[in-house]
């Protein structure tokens, strides 16, 4: 006996028919509606035959649909605000249709009256739109809200907005409340952008809603879905297992989940899918202080002169830590050219500065590196570069709608411009520097929570503020305090025109504040125009009383110079950094000095830690763990632009003069760095430097991997771009160098900063002979630049 829940097969097959005749009515009411516009001058028209064929058609297949579609919802379970906006509005377009149906018939009468025309044409474009608008929500439904936009090349990066790395090391040992917290943050992060479209209160299919404890844990049509303990019992778990194309795989649509979200959720199940019934009372989550903070120095010790040292002393002592051995002069010179100037030192500056007599030549000879204005600007312009998306091509180039802000940045950091005003400049931008807040508009509104003005209050709460308020812009996050409501205040300072909060892309019927995040740094006027308000904006945050923001950007220099921040990621400056102390005195020490990024820089290479051996890890999980201990720099690898550099300097420009997108030297021939070919920071992006990990751009970026990559050995070993500058240097090196013994000492000198060993030259001796051949040549530069010496900051 059939059970009474179960419908009539039959009635199932019909439903089964909406998709199939759904398409009918959109194209024919359309088509008829366009032959209408072409006869509006001429009712009787040659069109006419056809545009009432065409009505009749449209009309009753739009009816047929909303019938067939009526019981394919209730047959197969799927309910939410979406398919209820389809269905109310198909539902209006079969009403319509009937209409339309009625009308035809009596402006088919002769001669028909105007009046019924005018009534008749309006119904018929009225349906149209009616019938195109039901039709996108289907494909909502069916293909997800951004089927269609999603294909758009500045929406190829959209999911690489919210998606951050996962730490899954954090959650491997025993949960404490705060721990817990962020693993259900980051859960509930992996739903929403991966599981929402189908399975939340918008769309809900297979009976089964994910955005909510209850209905997460009371499962869907077929059960539970999540069994406490137990991953490999859970349905979920099984699901996001599948292969691709498989009929239960979960996402159905799109990209599957990542092999670290999958290993998340399998965790959190075993963990025992914690989930808290309300939100607490009393905020588990850590906000670090907004008011700056000077600690006392402590006593110095013998030695330490530089206050960073007095400070990483005093944290040795705490965690029991001894000091590394300071490094031998080849080194720091090596470490103090890439991370200051982006290069290799040459043979002579090395001899040379092994022959300074100088008992403070380290600090003499970094301040002379700061001091050449031009390189530091060519270096430094990749680092601002990434945070600022500012690039030299893209789709925004091509739809007008993104602005180049190269020439400003480059200006600015070749006269050191104070930090407190670039970020004024950025803020309340002038012409030449409203890419950053501008430029954003070439992405558009790829939904409400990315409209253009959220991404300029994620973009400057991330960069400025190191804030990540992606999650808040879209409801009230869960990996923080932070309201939906309050990043839209934020959002709304960036905006012509009072905005309207939208949580989980649907308006709730409220317009947002205008304000800054921090009711203590001052108010915005909320009628003020635009431009009013970011001046407002700039001016209020700048102020030495943001902390957060100096910490920031001291946090930031301090991860360029040493590899691993303070605070770990340098995007999210809540977090608890390794010494408080040390943050907060650098911070004031900043502001103190006259927000003068170079002089911090210095501070910082002239500490004895900075100069002291770099750390090892097996794993970057180490570096970001939550029990972390600060031991020295972390040893890092050459980005893909300080490679380049190196190569074109060592054997062959990789880049034509050509290729690039500014050039200093066109600029301030005295002043500007001298290019002897064409440093890689001011090149556009290729498939070269994406591969050595340069980012595309079009979103903010402050961190690189510098772990190293397969597309980045498949690029250095079978890549066109490095193999012809290896063709073209050996050609050179064979040239100047006349036997394997001259070419393997001048290698190694240029490439390594040392002679090579006895070993090395007797390896290279027996591998190419006396007289080397250039394929010869070539095979070996390729083997050295290859060597984890070369490519590594040690």
């Amino acid at each position: 006996m059939m059970d009474e829940s179960e419908s009539f097969w039959l009635w199932d097959f019909f439903g089964r028919l909406h998709p199939m005749i759904v398409h009918f009515p959109i194209a024919l009411l359309i088509f008829g509606a366009v032959l209408e516009l072409l006869s509006v001058r001429k009712f009787q028209s040659k069109f006419r035959p056809g545009i009432s064929l065409l009505v009749i058609a449209g009309s009753l297949s739009a009816i047929l649909s909303a019938i067939f579609g009526y019981q394919l919802a209730n047959a197969e379970g799927t309910t939410g605000a979406t398919l209820d906006l389809h269905q109310q509005i198909g539902i209006g377009t079969a009403i319509l249709s009937f209409i339309l149906l009625f009308l035809l018939y009596r402006v088919g009468k002769k001669p028909a009256e105007n009046s019924r025309i005018i009534v008749f044409r309006s119904i018929l474009f009225f349906t149209a739109i009616a019938v195109s608008v039901t039709g996108h929500f289907g494909g909502s439904l069916t293909h997800g809200e951004d089927f269609l936009t999603e294909t758009f090349p500045w929406n190829q990066d959209e999911n690489s907005i919210e998606k951050t790395p996962i730490n899954l090391a954090v959650y491997q040992a025993e949960l404490n409340p705060e721990r817990e917290m962020k693993l259900i943050g980051e859960v509930r992060m992996v739903f929403a952008h991966n599981c929402y479209k189908c399975h939340s209160g918008a769309k809900i299919e297979g009976e089964l809603r994910l955005d909510e404890k209850e209905f997460a844990f009371a499962g869907g049509e077929n059960g539970e879905v999540i069994i406490p303990g137990n991953p490999r019992e859970s349905e979920l778990i099984r699901r996001i297992n599948l292969r691709k194309g498989h009929k239960e795989v979960m996402p159905s649509k799109g990209e599957l989940l990542s092999a670290q979200e999958k290993e998340l959720l399998a965790l959190w199940i075993e963990k025992g899918a914690p989930w808290p019934d309300d939100a607490p009372q009393q905020s588990i989550y850590r906000v670090a202080e907004l008011a700056p903070r000077r600690p006392i120095l402590p006593r110095s010790k013998s030695g330490l002169a530089n206050p960073i040292d007095i400070w990483v002393d005093d944290y040795f002592a705490k965690n029991r830590l001894e000091w590394s051995e300071p490094v031998d002069d080849r080194t720091y010179l090596r470490r103090i050219y890439l991370d200051v100037i982006g290069l290799i030192p040459s043979p002579e500056e090395l001899e040379e500065f092994y022959q300074d007599p100088r008992e403070n030549k380290r600090e003499i000879w970094l301040k002379s590196l700061l001091d050449r204005d031009g390189d530091y600007a060519v270096h430094w312009l990749t680092f601002w570069n990434d945070a600022l998306r500012n690039d030299y091509t893209g789709t925004g180039y091509i739809t007008n709608g993104r602005f180049n802000i190269t020439d400003w940045l480059y200006k600015s950091l070749e006269v050191n411009k104070p930090y407190d005003q670039f970020v004024k400049e950025l803020l309340n931008p002038t012409e030449k520097s409203k890419g950053f807040i501008e430029g954003i508009r070439w992405r558009g509104t790829v939904n409400a929570s990315q409209r253009t003005e959220m991404q300029a209050a994620q973009n400057v709460g991330q960069v400025i503020l190191g804030l990540n308020l992606k999650c808040a812009s879209c409801h009230d996050s869960f990996i923080s305090d932070w309201k939906l409501e309050e990043s839209y205040a934020f959002a709304n300072i960036f905006a012509d025109s009072t905005l309207e909060i939208s949580r989980c892309e649907q308006p709730i019927g409220k317009m947002a504040d205008t304000r800054i995040l921090w009711e203590e740094l001052g108010d915005i006027d909320s009628a003020a125009s635009r431009s009013e308000k970011l001046k407002q904006l700039a001016e209020n945050l700048v102020q030495p009383s943001n902390g957060r923001m100096y910490r920031t950007i001291v946090n930031r220099i301090w991860k360029q110079m040493m590899g691993r921040g303070l605070v770990e990621p340098v995007d999210e400056m809540d977090n608890e950094p390794w010494s408080q102390d040390l943050l907060d005195w650098l911070a004031t020490e900043f502001v103190d000095n006259g927000y003068d990024l170079k002089n911090l820089i210095y501070q910082i290479g002239t500490s004895k830690i900075y100069q002291a051996e770099s750390i090892s890890y097996n794993s970057p999980d180490l570096i970001l763990a939550d029990d972390y201990r600060f031991s020295g720099a972390v040893r890092k690898r050459l980005t893909a632009e300080q490679f380049s550099d190196a190569v074109s300097q060592l054997v062959y420009p990789l880049f034509k003069k050509e290729d690039l997108k500014y050039n200093p030297e066109e600029l301030n021939p005295e002043k500007g760095a001298k290019l002897d070919y064409a440093r890689a920071s001011l090149v556009a992006n290729n498939s070269f430097l994406t591969a050595l990990g340069r980012p595309n751009r079009e979103i903010v970026s402050t961190s690189r991997d510098s772990q190293a990559s397969l597309l980045q050995a498949l690029e250095l070993t079978n890549g066109t771009v490095l193999d012809s500058a290896l063709r073209s240097g050996a050609k050179i090196w064979k040239s100047n160098y006349e036997t394997t013994e001259k070419l393997t000492e001048a290698l190694y000198m240029k490439a390594l900063n040392r002679k090579p060993l006895d070993k090395e030259l007797a390896v290279a001796k027996a591998t190419m002979g006396e007289v080397p051949e250039e394929e010869q040549i070539q095979d070996f530069i390729w083997a050295v630049l290859l060597l984890p010496e070369f490519q590594l900051i040690y």
